[in-house]
């Protein structure tokens, strides 16, 4: 018999045990996006003003749209981030 219970599993079956999955999916899932963003602005060599002023919002939004620590964020404003950056929002139920 193997000792450790844990080898042969999924990271994901052990966050599962560890009661973290639906936490740690949801922080990776907004760092994603504001790395994602963050280098779509980077590229096209767009100012946090010239964003914000695309979204029709203030910079301290878009700032907190790009702190990946925050995961309190609206879908319009992922949405209007996305098309400012002439990117499009894909999500999906899986």
């Amino acid at each position: 018999m193997n000792p450790n219970p844990h080898i042969g599993s999924s990271f994901d079956d052990f966050l599962k045990e560890e009661g973290t999955y639906e936490e740690t999916t949801r922080l990776a899932i907004k760092r994603v996006l504001a790395w994602q963003l963050a280098q779509a602005i980077q590229e096209q060599g767009l100012t946090k003003a010239e964003v914000a002023k695309r979204m029709k919002t203030s910079r301290a939004q878009l700032d907190r749209l790009l702190d990946p620590e925050n995961d309190k964020v609206q879908l319009n404003t992922l949405q209007r981030a996305a098309l400012a950056v002439g990117r499009k929002l894909h999500l999906e139920l899986i």
